[in-house]
């Protein structure tokens, strides 16, 4: 990169959003940012909306819609979006995720000091009333670190890369995972692969929280753990990280009702690390204590997934 900022393409994949969607378009063309930045919204399983109520002014701001030409889901649309693009970064954004109005020239700025390839930020997730900032406490996270853990301050709606990584290096979102659930986690260990990954310790997007497309999909989610498992066998080298996932599979087959896989991997959770709490709430679930849903809820008023 040279002294002046390079252009971006932000990326949108979105479905049954408006609103929520058009709120995610005006924070990506207002950034404070001296440089051309073109936000591409892909929709997914959808028919393309208008848009030109939210078209930009701005000679070097651009806003293109297309529809999902890629495998249907979050993965093929992010890919679809990715490749219709021509900005030197690649950014990507939730269509019910807003960014900060400085997060772009705060990201390309670091990326040009740190020489990173990829950069994220701390968040700010909003559940209902509450708001709580989540972040990393550190200046880059490493593979060694998200081995270890699921890092939230790489939420992607912070996440910014060269296209020439993303294209080259690291690679395209993985369009094999079951229902694209998790398709971030498996990339960022991709990516963390290829150097650390630049970390703004302020938050840089607000997240919401409370209607995720993968809130109930419980199926979706224990088949994707296990394919990432599978695809990522160097996650079993942490025990606290494999226990937390054994443990999510464990509480998906609870939420199913399918209380004989959700026993198994419970066990399995609590073998690799007996402190792990989700084993335990999954043994909850399927005894009929308390139901999913509240569980769930609970977790995301702190601010924290199951």
């Amino acid at each position: 990169m040279t002294d002046a900022l390079p252009s971006v393409t932000a990326v949108v994949a979105t479905r049954h959003r408006p609103q929520e969607l058009r709120r995610a378009i005006r924070a990506i063309l207002g950034q404070d940012y001296d440089a051309p930045i073109g936000c591409v919204v892909v929709f997914d399983g959808t028919e393309p909306e208008d848009l030109s109520d939210v078209a930009p002014t701005a000679m070097d701001r651009a806003l293109t819609v297309i529809r999902n030409d890629r495998t249907p889901g979050l993965a093929g649309a992010r890919n679809a979006g990715a490749a219709r693009g021509v900005g030197d970064l690649i950014a990507f954004c939730d269509d019910d995720d807003e960014w900060r109005p400085g997060k772009l020239r705060t990201q390309a700025e670091l990326m040009a000091r740190s020489g990173a390839a990829v950069a994220a930020g701390a968040i700010e997730v909003v559940y209902g009333d509450r708001r709580v900032v989540r972040g990393h406490g550190a200046d880059e996270v490493t593979l060694a670190d998200l081995l270890r853990s699921r890092t939230t301050a790489l939420h992607p709606s912070t996440v910014v890369v060269t296209r020439e990584a993303f294209l080259g290096s690291i690679g395209e979102v993985d369009e094999a995972i079951p229902g694209s659930y998790g398709e971030d986690y498996e990339w960022l260990l991709r990516a963390a692969a290829h150097g650390p990954i630049a970390v703004v310790r302020e938050p840089v997007a607000t997240v919401h929280w409370g209607a995720s497309f993968f809130a109930d999909r419980w199926r979706t989610i224990a088949d994707a753990i296990r394919y990432l498992l599978r695809a990522h066998p160097e996650l079993a080298g942490d025990r606290r990280n494999l226990a937390r996932l054994q443990g999510r599979v464990a509480f998906a087959h609870a939420a199913l009702g399918e209380r004989a896989e959700a026993w198994r991997w419970a066990w399995r959770s609590i073998r690799t690390r007996p402190l792990e709490r989700r084993p335990y709430l999954a043994l909850v679930v399927s005894l009929g204590l308390a139901s999913a849903s509240t569980v769930q809820e609970r977790a995301n008023r702190a601010g924290r997934g199951v």
